[in-house]
């Protein structure tokens, strides 16, 4: 049985990144920036969300942090992501889910720009992901990918549950 050990891994990728970054940053470019909304106060939430941020001082990445209350309104909160999608300063978003019911997930995912979603909510992220076209790919089962590829697990032919 073999131990995968995630954190190694991605510690190991983010040292990577790290070097392009400052690649990037010494020829004169600025570091690629995520910026986070976080509604509420749910402790899963605020601990994904402390990690995303963390990841991103690691990488050399600079992170915005948004944080609002679980009462505001969807239409705040959908002009809050309008304001993100138009700042050319910001290149990737997310908004950590879950959301107050009252606000629709659906119109959130929608609103976000598919260029800066690095989710992969959107449906045209969805879409092109179902079609294998390049674009952002979930966290989750991209990181699976990563530490699959990394420990030179075959899934050729393999079946998944």
């Amino acid at each position: 049985m073999i131990l995968l050990d995630g954190k190694k891994t991605a510690s190991e990728i983010l040292a990577g990144i790290k070097v392009s970054v400052d690649a990037l940053v010494k020829a004169g470019q600025r570091p690629p920036h995520l910026a986070a909304i976080l509604v509420g106060n749910d402790g899963a939430s605020e601990a994904y969300v402390f990690n995303k941020v963390k990841a991103c001082q690691e990488a050399g990445f600079t992170s915005s942090l948004f944080r609002m209350e679980d009462t505001v309104s969807e239409k705040e909160l959908l002009a809050k992501i309008n304001s993100v999608n138009n700042d050319a300063a910001i290149d990737g978003l997310i908004v950590q889910l879950p959301l107050p019911a009252h606000i629709s997930v659906r119109k959130v995912t929608e609103t976000i720009s598919p260029q800066k979603d690095v989710d992969g909510f959107h449906r045209v992220n969805t879409g092109r992901m179902m079609q294998n076209i390049p674009g952002y790919i979930p966290a989750t089962p991209m990181g699976i990918l990563m530490l699959m590829e990394q420990y030179k697990i075959p899934t050729e032919g393999k079946r998944c549950v």
